[in-house]
């Protein structure tokens, strides 16, 4: 992904995000591949609660870019789940399944640590909603899930998240617009606590003045 193409306000074709993603698998590694991303996973990682043997859900995993994170850091268990099967099989994790991330096919209460990053822009406001409320059943008691977005102020400005298909052409990610407020609401109703929030710019991207990634972390 081409961090100026994303943030520019050329309009591209987009493709829903399971046939986008079908076809970025065989070139999207498991690591921070530009800057956004590299700001966004600087960000994660200040947040990121201690993993020494905690149960940790790489949600909208993708290839297993925070599942091999979370395992690098001590973790006992990672699991990794994303609606994409190309993804899946693209990736670097072994404990996997093909799932929405509005019905995961986990209990209730078994998750310590939630790592959710990029992905819910993916989805409508009604799945996003969703989404959040299956998190916070899975978690166990003082459980954390880290999320990470395309910040609002991107998007609204016309950003667009965007790859390089194998034809050559430039194609966008479906995308939907979550505020700070729609996400705090939904935590509420979930019973998951925003306790930090992080609004990350980077001086090479628009001279530093405009967030790039929209962070928070929820406690249950």
């Amino acid at each position: 992904m081409n961090l100026l193409s994303r943030l520019r306000k050329s309009s591209f074709q987009s493709l829903p995000s399971q046939k986008a993603y079908a076809q970025w698998a065989k070139t999207y590694p498991a690591e921070a591949h530009n800057l956004l991303m590299r700001v966004e996973q600087d960000t994660l990682l200040d947040l990121m609660p201690p993993l020494q043997d905690k149960r940790v859900l790489d949600l909208g995993c993708g290839t297993g870019r925070w599942g091999k994170l979370a395992l690098s850091k001590g973790t006992a268990e990672v699991i990794g789940l994303d609606n994409s099967l190309p993804m899946l099989q693209a990736g670097v994790l072994e404990r996997i399944a093909q799932a929405e991330m509005s019905d995961l096919p986990l209990a209730s209460n078994s998750i310590d640590v939630i790592l959710c990053g990029l992905a819910l822009g993916h989805l409508t406001p009604t799945a996003m909603r969703r989404a959040i409320l299956e998190m916070g059943r899975i978690l166990k008691s003082n459980g954390v899930a880290l999320i990470s977005d395309f910040h609002p102020f991107q998007a609204w400005q016309g950003g667009q998240r965007t790859f390089t298909g194998g034809d050559g052409r430039t194609y966008a990610v479906e995308h939907y617009i979550h505020s700070y407020a729609d996400y705090f609401d939904v935590g509420q109703a979930t019973g998951l606590t925003l306790d930090a929030v992080r609004e990350p710019c980077h001086p090479q991207v628009q001279g530093g003045k405009i967030p790039l990634i929209l962070a928070l972390r929820f406690v249950k």
